[in-house]
């Protein structure tokens, strides 16, 4: 197990140099991604248990997970570290990053993952507070060399205008490299057609596209909170996309999206950028 800890909250100028992509690979390498909030990993019969929430994760066998709610050495969880004692259980590396300070300890956003951790760094979001986890993470290609795709976990806040203000400064971790791959997974904290996952749609794919999976409250779900979203949409082919039915281990159910990273397109010679090519019969 590999500790990759984020001590501080990164300013959004430090993110932006720091979190771009770059991919050069011709393979179609797999990738699984979860997304469950695990309330600070109290259970619907208000049991505290990681071990039941490492198991359903588990069982999914995810390639990054994106996890919110988690408590790092908090007082009302025990002083123990969530994120460390997940990844222990299954057998991942983590990442954790801090939204805020806590009953004495921590609270925030966490990556699980069986992938190589190039580097992370944590920016802050309105509300709570409330902050995005950014992880560029590499994952082996067929060939010799690996791709690399920007991973974003998050949790947006219960409030409206904080929730859709928060799209534009996430909008803006990709901003100066908009070709290279992305997601987003997390709490959004919306329902499909919301104001803010509307502005989502304008740039973002969302994996369960034409499909409301509910994820919201786990006993008796009526609204999906949860998701998965990806960009650009030429390079990411969305294999499934589920919500995992477990009733009981938090007040979420987790939503797993297995997707394929398509290599990136080369442009032709002597093609003119924004046209078709001459005979192109458009």
């Amino acid at each position: 197990m590999k500790k990759i800890l984020v001590p501080s909250i990164a300013i959004v100028l430090v993110v932006l140099t720091g979190c771009r992509s770059s991919i050069s690979t011709r393979s179609a390498p797999t990738i699984r991604v979860l997304s469950y909030n695990i309330h600070h990993g109290e259970g619907m019969d208000k049991e505290l248990n990681l071990a039941r929430l490492a198991a359903v994760i588990r069982s999914a066998s995810p390639d990054v997970v994106s996890l919110q709610e988690v408590d790092n050495k908090a007082g009302r969880t025990q002083g123990v570290d969530q994120a460390r004692e997940l990844a222990r259980l299954t057998d991942m590396h983590f990442i954790f990053g801090s939204s805020m300070d806590f009953d004495g300890g921590q609270y925030g956003n966490a990556v699980l993952t069986t992938l190589a951790v190039k580097e992370s760094k944590v920016f802050p979001l309105p509300g709570e507070p409330r902050s995005a986890l950014c992880v560029t993470l590499r994952t082996p290609s067929r060939e010799s060399s690996s791709d690399e795709f920007l991973f974003i976990a998050t949790h947006l806040d219960t409030g409206e205008k904080a929730r859709f203000s928060s799209v534009p400064l996430i909008e803006a971790l990709l901003k100066t490299d908009t070709d290279s791959p992305a997601i987003l997974a997390g709490d959004l904290n919306a329902v499909p057609g919301s104001p803010t996952m509307q502005a989502f749609d304008k740039t973002w794919r969302n994996a369960t596209h034409r499909q409301e999976l509910y994820t919201y409250r786990a006993d008796n779900p009526s609204r999906q909170l949860d998701y998965v979203l990806v960009r650009p949409s030429k390079r990411w082919k969305v294999l499934e996309a589920k919500v995992l039915s477990e009733a009981v281990a938090s007040d979420h159910r987790p939503i797993l999206a297995v997707m394929q990273l398509l290599p990136k397109t080369k442009k032709k010679k002597g093609a003119t950028p924004n046209k078709p090519d001459a005979g192109d019969g458009r």
